[in-house]
């Protein structure tokens, strides 16, 4: 049985949302990062990096959204959630890491400034470039990353999944998302998707 450890308002959505569109069979423990149920005993030694998401699954537990996404596409080939080329899958997978090591990481700076400093005067700095930061992020991706209606081109896959939820950072980091018309259309067409209709609504619920 796969079981997902999630957070509402993480980037965890994307393997909830990805596990959801593959027709997959999986439990979800949902977690709250507030209270801090990350760092409790229980959840570090499902995954000591006492982050979201973690997913445990009958070979093992997976860690990091670029690696349990590829994993999801592949163990559900049916779903047809990434590219099965090479070039397409690498692709794929440069989108998803530019997510995770830049974009997530220019988002953290609002609220994680402790990971990168100690002085409150630190954390301020960090904070007030956040949405610089994240503009310039989105601006790249408006101008050169989206491929069609969806990331990769016409079909959905694990890499509309994941730019979702981290669009949906962007109110919170004092950023307008319609000044990415592409982007906000692509936020709202995967938003209408009935798989993620139904990850919305038990957040909503």
């Amino acid at each position: 049985m796969i079981k997902l450890f999630h957070a509402w308002g993480s980037c965890s959505l994307a393997s909830f949302i990805a596990l959801s569109e593959a027709g997959a069979a999986f439990e979800t423990v949902v977690m709250s990062t507030k209270l801090g149920d990350q760092r409790k005993a229980e959840y570090l030694a499902v995954n000591p990096k006492g982050r979201v998401p973690a997913l445990v699954t009958d070979q093992g537990i997976l860690t990091e959204n670029p690696a349990i996404l590829a994993w999801i596409a592949q163990a559900f080939p049916q779903a047809k959630l990434a590219p099965t080329d090479a070039w397409g899958f690498a692709r794929a997978q440069a989108f998803n890491s530019y997510l995770a090591s830049t974009v997530h990481v220019a988002h953290a700076h609002r609220h994680r400034g402790y990971r990168w400093a100690d002085q409150a005067s630190s954390f301020a700095d960090m904070t007030a470039k956040v949405a610089e930061n994240m503009t310039a992020c989105f601006r790249l991706i408006e101008d050169e990353m989206l491929g069609g209606p969806y990331v990769l081109g016409e079909a959905f896959s694990i890499c509309d999944a994941y730019l979702f939820p981290v669009t949906g950072w962007l109110e919170g980091d004092g950023v307008d998302r319609r000044q990415f018309p592409k982007v906000n259309a692509h936020f709202e067409r995967v938003a209408a998707r009935p798989a993620v209709a139904g990850v919305l609504a038990q957040e909503a619920g």
